[in-house]
C-alpha cells in the first residue's frame, strides 16, 4: 500500500510536470521482493506492450492510467522496446528511461560550477550520440531553480508531460531520447517553483529556426575543413606584426536576391527562400553559399585582409543589427545551416581572408524564448535592475559574478574559434560592461564594494575571457570596442596593472571622432584645428589600436562617409580619398564599413542593399580603385604595419604647419629596413615648391598619390619622384622640394640608386602611381 501511494504521487507529479527525478520511478527498477519491474510513462496511450528479446509482454496501468508496468525476473537492460497504441496509431520505440548513463560527469560539473569548463558546449545542448548501441539525442541543460524540465518538440506534440528530464547535481538536467536525429525541432519546457511553465530555446543550441519561429534544431558538425594551412600559419605568428585591413559588413544588407530566384543546395534540394523583410518586397536574403560566391571575390579584389561580420549569432530582429542575441552558439539560420557557414569561413581562408565575428557578451534581449528569467528566477541576469538592465536598450545585463554565466560566455568565444575557425572576435560595447553607471542617471545605479563605478565582476570576466582565448589560440584577434580611457585594455593583467583587460587590439574611438569632426568642417577652418589631426599620436602608444570608421558613424542621420565631407562633389571625393589614404598610412590596423570603399551616398539601411548602382558612375569606380591600390601597397610595404605598436615605426617630420593644413611624417620597419615618407595636404589649395626635410639624400620615388587621375583627382604630382637638395630643414641635412596636390596624401619611398632603380624600386614606384607623369 505504501509503495502504491508513492507511485500514485509520483505519477501525479509526472502528469503535472512537477517531477525532477523520473529515474526513481521510470525504467527498470529493482524490487525489494526480488526481480525487476519496468515502468513506462506514456500519456494518452491506450495499450502498451513490453518487447524484450522478441517477447511481447502486456503492460498494465496499475497506479495511474498513463503509468504502465511489467514485472520481470531479471533486469532487461536498456534496449527493450515499448509497443503502444495511441490515437489509433501503433508504434514501437525505445524507452528513454531505460538509458541512465550519466552524461555530465563529476569533473564536468565541478569545472562548470567554478566557471572553468572551457569546452562546455561538448556537454550542454543537444548531441547526437549512441547509448548501448542505440542512437538518439542527449539533452543537457543548466536550470538550477526549475521545479521540472521537459524536452518538447514535434516528436512528442510539444507536450511537456511526455519527456521529463532528470535533475543532476549542480542544477543540471539530462535526458537521452532514443530515435531522434539531426533536424529535430525542440525546446525545453521549464516549470518554475511557482508552477509557471516557460518554453525556452536551448541556450547552447547549435541551430535555431528562422525567425519569427524560435525552436532549437538538433544539428551535427559534418563539415570537412580545407583550411589547415591557414589555421596553422595563423596560430604560429603574431597578428600585431601583420597587415590587417578589415571590411566590416552586415550580411543581410550587403546584397539581396530576387525572391523568385530559388537557391539549390549542393545535393539538389531547392531551398525555400527566406524573405528579406517587409520593407524590401520581392527580395530574399542570400544564403551563406551565395554570399561566399559574391562576397569573397569582391573583398579579395578590394585587397582587404579580413571580413568583420556584424553579429551572425542567432537573433530574432533584423533591426537590432544582430546585437540582441538569443543564440550564442549558433550562426543565424537566416542565411542557412551551420555547416554552410563553416563552408563560408573555409572559402574565406582558402582565398587568404580572415573572418572576425562581432560578439556580444554585454547584454541580452527580453524575448520570451531567450535567457530572461530562464528557470523562473534571475539566472543569467541580476535581480536588481539598477545593475541588471539597460533601460535605453531594453536589454538585460549578464550576471558576471556567477561562475556558470561567465563559463557560458567564455566557452561561447572559444566555440566560434574551435568549431567555426573564426580568426577573432570584436567584443561589442565594452564600456557598457565596465561602468556601473553607464547610461544611468544618478540614483539609478549601485556602486561596487569599494564605492566606485567600476564593474569589478565584468573586469574579471574580460580578463578570464582573453586569458583563456589566447591560451588556446595565441594567433587570434580579440578586439575591444571601448570608448573610454580605461587603462590597459590591450595589456595583460598583472600585479602592476590589475585592471588591464588583456585584449590585443582596441578600436581607436578618439581618432575616429577627431577625424570625422576635422573632415566635416570647411577646409578654411581646418587651420584652426590642426590638433585634431595630430592629437592621436599623443596617446597612440598607450594601447594597440585599430583605426575604425564603423557602421555606427553612417546611420541615424549622421550621413555616410562621402556626404560628411564639405563642398561640391569633387571636394567630397577628394576629402574622402585624403582621409582614407591618411588612415592607411597612420599607425594602427584598419577597419572601414561596407559602402565606404566606393562612396555610398545614402546612410546605411539595414533593410536595403548597398547602393551598387553608384558603381555605374566613374567617380565611384575611381574611389574604389584607390582602395584596391592602397590595400595592395599597404600589404607590400612592411613600414606601414610591421611596427604599428613600436615607437620606432612612426616619426613626425613636420606636424605644425596649420596655416597650410599640411602634415608630414615617416613610417619605418626595422626588420625589413624599409621606410616611407608621407605628406598630407588637407586643403583644396595645391602647394608647389613645398619643402620638407628628410634623413637621407638621394631619390624619393612617388609610389602613391590620392590625387591621381585614375582615382578621380586633378593629377598633380612630382614627375615620379624627387632628388634631395643639400638644404637643411626640419633638423635634417637634406630636403625635398615637392608639389603637394590638393586634398591629398602622397607617399614616397627612398631609393639610393635613383629613378632608374637599380633594384627595381623606381620602376615599381612609377607603375603603382599611374597618371603621375606630369606636374601641372
Amino acid at each position: 500500500m505504501v509503495e502504491h501511494q508513492g507511485l500514485v504521487q509520483a505519477a501525479e507529479q509526472l502528469a503535472n510536470c512537477r517531477q525532477h527525478d523520473p529515474y526513481a520511478t521510470l525504467g527498470p527498477q529493482a524490487l525489494t521482493s526480488g526481480g525487476h519491474v519496468v515502468r513506462a510513462w506514456l500519456p494518452e496511450a491506450e495499450r502498451v506492450e513490453l518487447v524484450v528479446q522478441d517477447q511481447v509482454l502486456p503492460m498494465e496501468a496499475v497506479h495511474h492510467p498513463w503509468l504502465f508496468e511489467r514485472e520481470l525476473p531479471t533486469d532487461p537492460g536498456s534496449t527493450y522496446q515499448l509497443q503502444l497504441l495511441r490515437g489509433g496509431i501503433n508504434s514501437r520505440q525505445y524507452d528513454p528511461y531505460g538509458f541512465r548513463q550519466e552524461w555530465m560527469g563529476e569533473l564536468d560539473r565541478h569545472l562548470f560550477a567554478e566557471g572553468n569548463h572551457h569546452h562546455i558546449w561538448t556537454r550542454m545542448g543537444a548531441h547526437r550520440v549512441e547509448q548501448s548501441g542505440v542512437s538518439g539525442v542527449q539533452f543537457c541543460l543548466w536550470a538550477p531553480n526549475a521545479a521540472s524540465v521537459s524536452v518538447i518538440g514535434a516528436f512528442n506534440g510539444w507536450d511537456g508531460r511526455m519527456h521529463p528530464a532528470q535533475k543532476r547535481t549542480g542544477g543540471i538536467w539530462e535526458l537521452f531520447i532514443p530515435g531522434l536525429g539531426e533536424g529535430e525541432l525542440y525546446k525545453y519546457e521549464i516549470h518554475t517553483r511557482h508552477g509557471h511553465p516557460y518554453a525556452k530555446a536551448d541556450p547552447y543550441g547549435f541551430h535555431h529556426e528562422v525567425r519569427p519561429a524560435t525552436a532549437s534544431i538538433v544539428a551535427e558538425n559534418r563539415f570537412a575543413w580545407g583550411d589547415e594551412a591557414w589555421v596553422r600559419q595563423r596560430d604560429h605568428r603574431n597578428p600585431l606584426e601583420q597587415p590587417i585591413a578589415i571590411y566590416e559588413m552586415h550580411l543581410g544588407s550587403w546584397l539581396h536576391a530576387n525572391a523568385a530566384e530559388p537557391y539549390v543546395e549542393p545535393d539538389g534540394t531547392v531551398r525555400t527562400p527566406v524573405p528579406a523583410n517587409d520593407m524590401k518586397p520581392g527580395t530574399r536574403l542570400l544564403t551563406y553559399m551565395e554570399l561566399a560566391d559574391k562576397v569573397i571575390p569582391y573583398v579579395k579584389a578590394r585587397g582587404f585582409t579580413h571580413i568583420e561580420l556584424m553579429p551572425i549569432t542567432e537573433h530574432p530582429f533584423e533591426g537590432s543589427w544582430g546585437y540582441q542575441v538569443t543564440g550564442w552558439y549558433a550562426p543565424t539560420s537566416r542565411y542557412g545551416k551551420p555547416d554552410e557557414f563553416r563552408a563560408f569561413v573555409d572559402r574565406c581562408h582558402q582565398n587568404g581572408i580572415g573572418v572576425i565575428l562581432d560578439w556580444v557578451p554585454g547584454h541580452f534581449p527580453k524575448d520570451n524564448h531567450g535567457l530572461a528569467y530562464f528557470d523562473g528566477d534571475f539566472l543569467y541576469e541580476h535581480a536588481d535592475p539598477r545593475i541588471g538592465e539597460h533601460k535605453e536598450w531594453g536589454t538585460l545585463i549578464f550576471n558576471y559574478s556567477r561562475n556558470e554565466v561567465r563559463n557560458f560566455l567564455v566557452s561561447s568565444a572559444l566555440f566560434w574559434i574551435s568549431e567555426f575557425h573564426i580568426d577573432g572576435i570584436r567584443v561589442d560595447a565594452v564600456a557598457s560592461m565596465l561602468y556601473l553607471d553607464y547610461l544611468r542617471p544618478e540614483g539609478e545605479w549601485l556602486p561596487n564594494k569599494n564605492g566606485g563605478r567600476e564593474n569589478l565582476e565584468a573586469v574579471n570576466f574580460l580578463q578570464q575571457l582573453n586569458g583563456t582565448l589566447f591560451h588556446y589560440f595565441p594567433g587570434v584577434l580579440s578586439i575591444a570596442e571601448e570608448s573610454t580611457e580605461w587603462p590597459g585594455v590591450t595589456q595583460p593583467s598583472s600585479d602592476q596593472n590589475r585592471d588591464a583587460l588583456g585584449f590585443n587590439l582596441k578600436w581607436n574611438m578618439g581618432w575616429m571622432h577627431d577625424m570625422l569632426d576635422y573632415f566635416a568642417m570647411d577646409t578654411w577652418f581646418r587651420q584652426f584645428h590642426q590638433n585634431l589631426i595630430t592629437f592621436s599620436m599623443m596617446y597612440y602608444y598607450s594601447e594597440n589600436f585599430v583605426l575604425a570608421l564603423s557602421h555606427d558613424e553612417v546611420v541615424h542621420e549622421k550621413s555616410h562617409l562621402l556626404h560628411k565631407m564639405p563642398g561640391d562633389d569633387w571636394r567630397k571625393f577628394a576629402n574622402t580619398r585624403a582621409l582614407l589614404s591618411y588612415m592607411w598610412t597612420h599607425p594602427g590596423k584598419k577597419t572601414i564599413f561596407m559602402g565606404m570603399e566606393f562612396g555610398q551616398r545614402g546612410e546605411w539601411n539595414v533593410w536595403d542593399d548597398l547602393e551598387w548602382d553608384k558603381l555605374q558612375y566613374p567617380e565611384h569606380q575611381k574611389l574604389m580603385k584607390m582602395i584596391d591600390d592602397i590595400n595592395v601597397l599597404y600589404q607590400s610595404e612592411p613600414a606601414l604595419w610591421g611596427e604599428d605598436f613600436n615607437t620606432n615605426g612612426f616619426q613626425w617630420i613636420h606636424c605644425d604647419d596649420n596655416r597650410n593644413s599640411v602634415i608630414s611624417f615617416m613610417r619605418r620597419d626595422e626588420k625589413s629596413r624599409s621606410w616611407l615618407v608621407i605628406i598630407c595636404n588637407f586643403t583644396p589649395n595645391p602647394h608647389k615648391n613645398y619643402r620638407i626635410g628628410v634623413p637621407l639624400e638621394g631619390w624619393y620615388g612617388e609610389i602613391f598619390n590620392s590625387d591621381a587621375a585614375i582615382y578621380g583627382g586633378s593629377n598633380l604630382g612630382n614627375l615620379g619622384g624627387r632628388f634631395t637638395d643639400p638644404w637643411p630643414m626640419h633638423s635634417y641635412a637634406h630636403s625635398l622640394d615637392l608639389c603637394l596636390p590638393p586634398l591629398s596624401t602622397v607617399i614616397f619611398r627612398h631609393n639610393h640608386h635613383g629613378p632608374d632603380g637599380g633594384e627595381g624600386e623606381a620602376v615599381a614606384a612609377v607603375e603603382t602611381t599611374p597618371g603621375m607623369d606630369q606636374e601641372r
